[in-house]
């Protein structure tokens, strides 16, 4: 029995992607897509390691972020004809993000082509297409959480609530192979407690042999949520009474509804104009409408909200653009108004075509209200980069760059000891903890921290180690 680490590992957050084997099966768990690196990752996005797709027994999805489904339509078009077990709400969102990326994919590629055709270079492919997506989708099984499913011979998953985003889970898996059984857990991508709409995570029971616990926060901990509303609210305010253009990138599934809730809220205070609210991308306004369908998952404050008002009487305001047509019509609209567009790092989707057209603008604000990656543009801004490139061409940075990490979905160094604590027990022997999910300065950081409060050594793993039960 051993587990390969085909991603998210060696110092890298995106790309998640596990390969269990045992010598009765071979179960796949995530296959995200690496971000950020632009040339690099589209080689590293084809190259699959030791994952053959054809021969794979089953895979798990532990939640709908392109970071950790992203690359499941490539492995279909490589002859993946498996089972994909999911919860119910993953299932639904994950759906519409791989619709998205097909066509994010497509575009891009046709668009680089362009370029290419020009400077008489070789044409590029796009990571996979439609009918790979297509292919993909009923090969996909509903688990609810809390129910232990055999997906292969000796090999039962569990799913509990991990608090990231609506459907996300960690997953326990039991592992038996002639006459030897192990327990794994892999945390995927940890939430944090007291977060709108989301029910806490829910931490492993002690009994697991290893443990795979993510780091992309593992240095440092978060402002707290009524600290972050507060800062939230006082630059929207700034922005609006400026009449400056505020733009907000914002990943569809999770910080975009976190967005609008705090904007639902502090409509429902006062004390600024009602302004345009523009939702731009059409992933995120189906996942809007896909939170109206999981209300069962809220915690039982939004639930209520949901019962007696609804968010909805709260952003009067709020406008969907769904076309292309009407997402560049608001490069002329004028005065202030509040463009919500995906992507969360901005390295695709409609926030693109708005920070070129804004960024090199005064009387812009942008609002930046997630995890950015290395070497993406989302983190150039938030490093302060005075220019940037955007479809090759040099833009620089007038408009003001405002960093929120107070809104991150990812579990902050504290939380994260929260989490595991209590899968580690007070005498004898510790599970095995290997940390992924995280660049080395934030894995490094909590190893030493569960060192210092746990006495546990933290093992971290790099690209394609194989990890022996």
């Amino acid at each position: 029995m051993r587990i390969t680490t085909c991603g998210a590992s060696g110092g890298e957050v995106t790309g998640s992607c596990y390969l269990i084997e045992t010598s009765r099966a071979r179960v796949l768990l995530d296959c995200g897509v690496f971000q950020g690196g632009g040339s690099k990752d589209d080689a590293k996005n084809l190259d699959l390691g030791p994952v053959e797709p054809a021969t794979l027994t089953a895979a798990i999805l532990s939640h709908a972020h392109l970071d950790h489904c992203g690359r499941f339509p490539l492995l279909a078009a490589r002859g993946l004809s498996c089972p994909i077990y999911a919860t119910p709400a993953t299932v639904d969102f994950a759906t519409v993000v791989l619709e998205d990326s097909v066509k994010i994919q497509e575009a891009d590629a046709a668009r680089e082509n362009r370029y290419r055709q020009r400077e008489g270079k070789p044409l590029v492919e796009p990571l996979y297409t439609r009918e790979d997506g297509a292919a993909l989708l009923p090969l996909i099984r509903e688990v609810p959480y809390g129910k232990a499913r055999e997906i292969a011979q000796g090999i039962t998953i569990t799913f509990t609530d991990a608090g990231h985003i609506l459907g996300s889970a960690s997953v326990r898996v039991n592992i038996s192979d002639q006459g030897v059984t192990k327990t794994v857990v892999f945390s995927a991508d940890v939430g944090r407690w007291d977060t709108p709409f989301l029910a806490d995570p829910v931490a492993p029971r002690p009994g697991a042999d290893v443990i795979f616990l993510e780091s992309t926060y593992g240095d440092r901990d978060h402002a707290g949520m009524a600290e972050t509303q507060a800062q939230f609210e006082k630059i929207v305010q700034e922005a609006i009474w400026a009449k400056e253009k505020i733009l907000i990138p914002a990943f569809a599934i999770g910080r975009t509804q976190h967005v609008l809730y705090h904007l639902a809220a502090m409509m429902r205070k006062g004390g600024v104009p009602e302004v345009p609210i523009f939702l731009d991308s059409p992933m995120a306004i189906k996942a809007t409408e896909l939170y109206k369908k999981h209300q069962g998952l809220f915690d039982g404050e939004a639930r209520a909200h949901a019962a007696k008002r609804g968010f909805s009487a709260d952003l009067r305001n709020l406008q969907y653009t769904t076309t292309g047509e009407e997402s560049r019509a608001l490069n002329d609209v004028e005065g202030c108004c509040i463009i919500i567009a995906g992507g969360g790092m901005c390295e695709g989707g409609r926030i693109v075509h708005h920070l070129r057209h804004n960024l090199w603008k005064h009387g812009v604000t942008v609002m930046m209200v997630g995890y950015s990656g290395r070497g993406t543009l989302g983190r150039e801004l938030i490093e302060g980069a005075t220019e940037v490139s955007i479809h090759r061409r040099m833009i620089p940075v007038r408009a003001k760059i405002q960093t929120l990490g107070g809104f991150s979905a990812h579990a902050g160094q504290s939380e994260l000891i929260r989490w595991i604590k209590p899968a580690l027990p007070r005498s004898g022997a510790s599970p095995r903890i290997y940390l992924t999910h995280g660049e080395n300065p934030p894995r490094l950081a909590l190893a030493a921290k569960l060192k210092e409060t746990c006495d546990v050594e933290a093992i971290l793993p790099e690209l394609y180690d194989v990890i022996e039960l």
